[in-house]
């Protein structure tokens, strides 16, 4: 068994469950930030056996797209009397980063 770790954009979330399901893989939707952007994502969990790691990967890459975004930057720390100027950051955001884990047990109670 394999545990299936997907960290992935809020927004393909609900698009991701929706195609794990109609696989019939029963999927875990935890809701998580991330540190950089501090934005909320989705971490997805799924359980399965070896020789289907390779087709849940699959549905997390046909689902799971990177786009950009333009983002203010967190202004830092400032002394008295300086000054920052914001400018708009365009960022790549989304896409899925992917973990797999071996399982030495795994139980549906």
């Amino acid at each position: 068994m394999k545990l299936v770790i997907a960290v992935v954009h809020n927004e393909d979330a609900r698009v991701l469950i929706d195609a794990l399901l109609a696989h019939e893989y029963r999927a875990t939707w935890l809701h998580s930030s991330g540190g950089f952007l501090k934005q909320s994502n989705a971490t997805i969990l799924v359980g399965v056996d070896e020789a289907k790691v390779d087709d849940v990967v699959g549905l997390v890459r046909d689902n799971c797209h990177a786009r950009t975004q333009t983002v203010s930057p967190i202004p830092p720390i400032m002394e008295p009397g300086e000054f920052f100027m914001p400018y708009p950051l365009e960022v790549e955001v989304g896409g899925a980063v992917i973990f797999v884990l071996p399982i030495d047990r795994f139980e549906r109670i």
